[in-house]
């Protein structure tokens, strides 16, 4: 395959490591054979990167941006995907209905990493590009809708870095949705204190009470919902139920942005 554990940051080698864990259960709720396939490949124990709250969120996480994904897509199936900072997630899999086009987005460093796994499909393209400089959208062709997603990116910016995607993203883009993943102020100041987080160099940035606050950063775009990783993982387990309670507004949610 030609990865090799320092290929892949840290901050990816979570979800993949929770994806490839939960793949392989007897009843696994989200299927992902590539992401099984590459940590199977590396030969090292990730076992610290899927904690049991991270491993639920995860799994919540990618459960609700499928779920939205395809029912936008539903609506507009000939509609244009982007997956803006996909790291090593291959959503398209996920959410192909035979009509739309995709397209990977990522910076030139992690995207040679993933041409090591995946290759370019029809109607799925992998691109260079930073969420934080229009360029790369010069090569997205006109469509009749943009359905933006930005899972696990967000948490990372500072504020000053989230208005400049989403103004970016706004100037470029005649229309559209963003599918963002965003978390609180609480977190923002406790990434050593996160069960997976901890175990990596990275730091949260701004965080948020409301989606809305995106709003005061453009006001082009208008929230059309946002809901907590919480709706999703209190399904599964008491400790999922518990924390639903106790930690009602220090889970992650998704939020759905329109332009």
């Amino acid at each position: 395959m030609g990865l090799e554990f320092g290929d892949i940051q840290e901050t990816a080698l979570i979800p993949l490591a929770i994806k490839a864990s939960e793949t392989s259960r007897p009843n696994a709720r989200i299927k992902d054979e590539k992401a099984k396939e590459i940590i199977d490949s590396l030969g090292v124990d990730v076992s610290k990167y899927d904690p049991f709250m991270s491993h639920e969120g995860v799994v919540a996480r990618t459960i609700m941006f499928r779920n939205k994904l395809n029912a936008f897509f539903k609506r507009y199936p000939n509609a244009t995907g982007i997956n803006l900072g996909c790291g090593f997630d291959d959503k398209f899999v996920q959410v192909d209905n035979g009509t739309l086009r995709w397209f990977d987005v990522d910076l030139p460093d992690q995207i040679e990493k993933r041409r090591k796994v995946y290759e370019d499909r029809e109607r799925c393209i992998m691109l260079e590009g930073s969420a934080l400089d229009g360029q790369w959208t010069r090569n997205i062709p006109e469509s009749n809708m943009y359905i933006i997603v930005m899972e696990g990116v967000l948490e990372y910016f500072s504020k000053e870095q989230v208005k400049t995607c989403l103004n970016m993203l706004c100037d470029s883009f005649p229309h559209g949705y963003l599918l963002a993943e965003l978390h609180s102020p609480i977190l923002e100041k406790n990434s050593k204190h996160h069960d997976a987080i901890k175990h990596t160099n990275a730091t949260f940035g701004w965080g948020t009470k409301s989606g809305e606050e995106y709003i005061e950063l453009e006001p082009r775009m208008s929230l059309i919902s946002e809901t907590s990783y919480n709706e999703e993982m209190k399904k599964y387990t008491l400790r999922g139920k518990l924390f639903a309670i106790i930690g009602k507004n220090l889970n992650n949610r998704l939020a759905v942005y329109k332009w």
